[in-house]
């Protein structure tokens, strides 16, 4: 089965976030929990980091754009990654694991 172009997104985070060692969970929206959650929750040196992966132009959603306010909001990071700004995320994450 061929990957979506969005699943080859989420494959390079992974590798990134790995790289980083950074503790990351992928949350999966039911409808017992929280729907719309970003794809990517994950704590660096006790900061939350949220990572949303999108293909192409692809979009949030009304409702991520909602979550992403909320944990802006309480001081968190979020940050929206495709394979065109995959190095927005390491340079993140160079920034909050470096001892500057």
């Amino acid at each position: 089965m061929a990957q979506t172009p969005e699943g080859k997104v989420k494959d390079a985070i992974k590798k990134i976030l790995a790289f980083y060692k950074v503790y990351y969970v992928m949350p999966m929206g039911t409808g017992y929990g929280n729907s719309g959650p970003l794809d990517f929750s994950a704590c660096v040196n006790g900061r939350y980091l949220g990572v949303e992966a999108k293909a192409g132009k692809g979009k949030t959603t009304a409702l991520q754009d909602r979550h992403i306010e909320q944990i802006r909001a309480a001081g968190g990071i979020v940050l929206v990654i495709n394979e065109l700004n995959l190095g927005e995320l390491g340079r993140t994450l160079y920034d909050l694991t470096s001892n500057n």
